[in-house]
């Protein structure tokens, strides 16, 4: 699906006070690893993730969330009042209803007039906004748009060491499914997307391709309790899946890997990153990384990569982007900008 009059004009992010590393994990669970003669430094070693970080306790997504659309909209020079719509899509809600996007709203100040929902796609929620609100912009159903994700990782992290403290019959083979959600982190981003009519920046969101391999549900299943995740299976069929759509993606785009000046990936670790691109083809030296420091923060992690990383280096006008999204389920969406 390509888009013609689409622009994105301005990211917001916001970072979580509290840090917490692997180190300070693997001293958690210091017993388990006693029991079972694990080596220390291991989940920073299989996963390239120093640390991640964690809200204050209490902290409910929207509020991060809108702390992110705030200043969203001020890199935007956009007015609250002309949003007219407001998408919340991170897997952390604050309750299964009303939908999060409702207090966002109510804290931004948005007219009543918008239309605000939330999206929920595992780590793919926040590109399948971008998605949803281009298609909304293209067909002239609104001009300015907002897109809103808050991902909490306190409640999953906590439960999963107690669960692993707790379980006497633990091996090295049965805690490995619940490996990955040590690797969780916490942030919150939003973008503001507009039509070019109306646009202050110009950088034209072209669109993509996606697909998806729904034979595969049962690799990543969780909730705020706990996550069961066969991290290796996930990692090359999510990989097998990534190369079939950045195929498509590149058809529709009319790329070749050598015209992708920069890109910007899902965060899920060091192993991940390599065969990705490996799978790909592409450059690793152009893309921008935040695992290492940031975890995995599910439906935020590409878009505060990038938002992160073209603050840090503006791209030159005229340089694509590469957005490369993978979730659970599996689905993936590889999508194209033109700054």
């Amino acid at each position: 699906m390509l888009f013609k009059n689409v622009c994105i004009e301005a990211f917001g992010y916001e970072l979580p006070p509290n840090v917490i590393s692997s180190a300070e994990i693997e001293a958690r669970l210091k017993p388990l690893y006693d029991r079972l003669k694990l080596p220390e430094g291991r989940l920073e070693l299989a996963s390239g993730i120093k640390e991640r970080r964690i809200w204050d306790a209490g902290t409910r997504p929207s509020e991060v969330s809108a702390r992110a659309g705030k200043k969203a909209l001020e890199n935007s020079g956009v007015d609250p009042s002309q949003i007219e719509c407001l998408l919340h899509t991170s897997v952390s809600r604050d309750f299964m209803e009303p939908a999060s996007a409702s207090f966002v709203h109510r804290t931004l100040g948005l007219s009543p007039d918008a239309n605000i929902y939330d999206i929920s796609n595992a780590c793919l929620g926040f590109l399948n906004g971008m998605m949803t609100l281009a298609g909304m912009i293209e067909l002239g159903q609104v001009q300015r748009g907002l897109i809103v994700a808050g991902e909490s990782s306190r409640e999953l992290l906590e439960s999963t060491i107690e669960s692993l403290l707790n379980n006497k019959q633990a091996t090295r083979d049965s805690i490995k499914d619940a490996f990955a959600s040590l690797t969780i982190g916490s942030g919150a981003c939003a973008l503001v997307m507009a039509h070019e009519n109306v646009s202050k920046f110009k950088h034209r969101f072209l669109g993509g391709a996606i697909r998806c391999a729904t034979e595969w549900s049962d690799l990543c299943r969780g909730n705020n309790s706990g996550m069961c995740t066969d991290s290796e299976k996930l990692l090359h069929e999510g990989c097998r899946l990534a190369r079939s759509t950045w195929d498509k993606a590149r058809k529709l785009l009319n790329w070749q890997n050598e015209d992708v000046d920069r890109t910007f990936c899902h965060q899920v670790g060091s192993a991940h990153r390599r065969l990705l691109f490996n799978s790909l083809e592409l450059d690793l030296a152009k893309d921008f990384s935040t695992f290492e420091t940031l975890g995995n923060t599910g439906a935020v992690a590409l878009p505060i990569t990038m938002a992160m990383g073209t603050e840090k280096s503006p791209p030159p006008p005229g340089s694509k982007l590469a957005l490369l999204g993978i979730g659970s389920g599996l689905n993936c969406l590889m999508l194209g900008v033109k700054w």
